[in-house]
């Protein structure tokens, strides 16, 4: 079972997408995560990487592809995983459709968690004072919320078009919203 979580920087996808990966017992790919990670350790990766992310722009594909790539290719997903913050724009869409449909997989279930923007930029606000994340800066929320409406939005309709993407109310409790996830997924 391989899940995509769309939504819009705070939507809440590293929370869902913790809780369910461990209900599902599936890897969560998280390029947010491994490319903090990646500048952190100062990877060639992460100080390429840290420019684009230090002004709240996506990382370029060419950067990102082989590193979702290897991430699918390791045992833990082989039964499935759950993508998070990838892929953001068409080009990365059909590398993820291709890289799947080469092992025999396909995208089962894309869920779009929606979030009022007002609250969006709330979220991202208390998370930054919390995680103390670099990319939480006021100019940077701006940045990735514009950047989001334009490249990443348009992959409802990509998706759309198979007929299972789910939109998933986005601004109860933790435990509401996963409770919702958990029935669209069935499990």
């Amino acid at each position: 079972m391989f899940i995509l979580l769309l939504g819009a920087p705070g939507a809440g996808k590293g929370t869902q997408g913790t809780i369910l990966a461990e209900r599902l017992g599936l890897p969560k790919i998280t390029t947010g995560d491994l490319l903090r990670a990646a500048v952190k350790a100062g990877t060639p990766l992460g100080r390429d990487a840290k420019p684009f992310m230090d002004k709240g722009q996506l990382v370029p594909d060419a950067v990102i592809l082989g590193l979702i790539k290897d991430e699918l290719a390791k045992p833990a997903a082989a039964q499935g995983a759950i993508l998070d913050g990838f892929p953001r724009n068409a080009a990365q869409a059909e590398m993820v459709d291709r890289t799947l449909a080469e092992r025999g997989n396909r995208l089962t279930h894309i869920l779009l968690l929606e979030v009022a923007d007002d609250e969006l930029v709330r979220r991202i606000h208390s998370r930054a004072g919390i995680e103390g994340r670099s990319d939480d800066t006021p100019e940077t929320i701006r940045t990735r919320l514009q950047v989001y409406q334009r490249d990443t939005a348009p992959l409802i309709a990509h998706y759309g078009q198979r007929g299972n993407v789910h939109r998933v109310p986005a601004t109860g409790s933790i435990e509401e919203i996963a409770t919702e996830i958990k029935r669209i997924v069935g499990r």
